[in-house]
């Protein structure tokens, strides 16, 4: 899990939701694809953001999550090329065509990679949104897939920095047009493998697995359990609208930037635990004995915190999937709101405008409110009654103004498709 800034979008813009807005966006794709390289495009594809519902750090340590797609997607328009050159562009980024040989793509040492941009002005190293879709050629070529250059230009309406994964939409879609361009035949499971070990090996990010899958796999209209141990799915129907409730995104506008460490710490604290207490992952550790583990962790107390997220959040994500297939899904909102309180407390990654956004909410009537994504910034998501949204969304805002705080965009998150072939 995370939501490294992989800059193809405009934060600002709120796009029209459903297929029906990928599609408008496809269009847009497809024309800026001419104006910049001077050919229609070989085809269009999209892949979307997401929100995690619960289940947060998980994923790296073999648990449960429950993510589900966003309507916001990140549009790839693209051509094959015979002569090995990978040429990359986006509508949402500065600085022009990045062009690049694919023989010379390496993973460079450090938090986040360099790929060598071959310019007017010579050889130059550049760091930032084109490592995401080189990575992607890279971990298909590292993997003996036969696959070759590409011009790709890219639209996208996922908000980076907002915790709804905006890098594993652009690797996604990255995927997956290369394996329609290539004839790889992959299934979308295998694309998520990839697009992980992209930003793994290539771009420097330690992430789970639940980001990619989630752009991969999700369905419309439902939740995705996942077990990212043995990578198991189950669609699970989440049809608010239907229930009288609606689910918003707060993006407190608060930018987070995963490759600086915080992460890749948190991450290696919990292997700590997991070797301290003599197990594969934290996943094993049972919640009934958690007490135990604990007190096994007192000379410890900053990874005892982070083992006690890991093991009550895996099962809140148990309890969540327990009340929806019991059709009870108002009471997942307590679980949510706990599962906030984790991450502030414990896990140590909430911010003041993420609490702000959670304690307004709460108390202005939601069912349940928590932050989502990697931390440090991002999202909150509020789950609250339909009649309720515009009561808590006008609270939210009067709290963040009060506060001092920029302007937060809070919006409708929709159980969308995953990634898909637009044309």
């Amino acid at each position: 899990m995370t939501d490294h800034e992989a800059g193809t979008g405009s934060a600002s813009e709120v796009p029209a939701a459903g297929r029906g807005g990928a599609q408008r966006s496809g269009t847009r794709t497809a024309d800026a694809f001419r104006a910049v390289y001077g050919a229609a495009p070989d085809g269009l594809w999209a892949a979307p953001g997401r929100v995690n519902l619960i289940g947060e750090h998980t994923d790296y340590n073999d648990g449960f999550v429950m993510p589900l797609a966003l309507p916001h997607s990140t549009v790839a328009a693209a051509s094959a090329r015979p002569d090995g050159v990978l040429r990359l562009h986006s509508g949402g980024a500065d600085g022009g065509v990045v062009e690049l040989r694919i023989e010379d793509l390496r993973p460079a040492a450090g938090p986040s990679s360099e790929v060598l941009e071959a310019g007017r002005g010579g050889a130059q190293r550049s760091g930032g949104w084109a490592a995401y879709p080189a990575g992607i050629v890279w971990a298909m070529r590292e993997a003996g897939l036969p696959v070759g250059g590409a011009d790709l230009h890219y639209e996208s309406t996922v908000p980076t920095g907002a915790g709804l994964s905006s890098s594993a939409a652009l690797e996604v879609v990255t995927a997956l047009a290369l394996n329609d361009l290539y004839g790889l035949g992959l299934a979308p499971q295998r694309l998520a493998r990839l697009a992980q070990h992209a930003e793994n090996a290539f771009v420097g990010v330690p992430c789970g697995i639940m980001d990619q899958t989630a752009a991969a796999c999700c369905t419309e209209g439902h939740a995705l359990f996942l077990d990212t141990r043995d990578l198991t799915q189950r669609q699970v129907p989440f049809d608010l609208a239907g229930e009288g409730l609606r689910l918003l995104v707060v993006d407190t506008g608060v930018k987070h930037e995963l490759g600086d460490g915080a992460y890749a710490e948190r991450r290696a604290g919990c292997e700590r635990g997991a070797r301290a207490l003599g197990v594969r992952a934290l996943r094993d550790v049972p919640y009934a004995h958690l007490a135990e583990a604990l007190d096994k962790l007192a000379d410890q107390p900053a990874v005892r915190d982070l083992v006690r997220h890991i093991v009550t959040e895996n099962h809140r994500v148990e309890q969540v999937i327990a009340r929806l297939d019991a059709g009870e899904t108002r009471a997942i909102g307590p679980l949510l709101t706990a599962g906030h309180a984790s991450l502030r407390d414990d896990f140590a990654i909430s911010c003041a405008e993420l609490d702000l956004a959670v304690d307004t909410a709460v108390a202005a009537g939601a069912v349940g409110a928590r932050m989502t994504g990697g931390g440090f910034g991002g999202s909150a998501i509020v789950l609250v009654e339909e009649a309720d949204a515009e009561a808590v969304t006008t609270a939210v805002t009067d709290a963040f103004a009060a506060a001092g705080f920029v302007p937060p965009r809070v919006f409708p998150a929709v159980a969308g498709a995953g990634a898909r072939r637009l044309a």
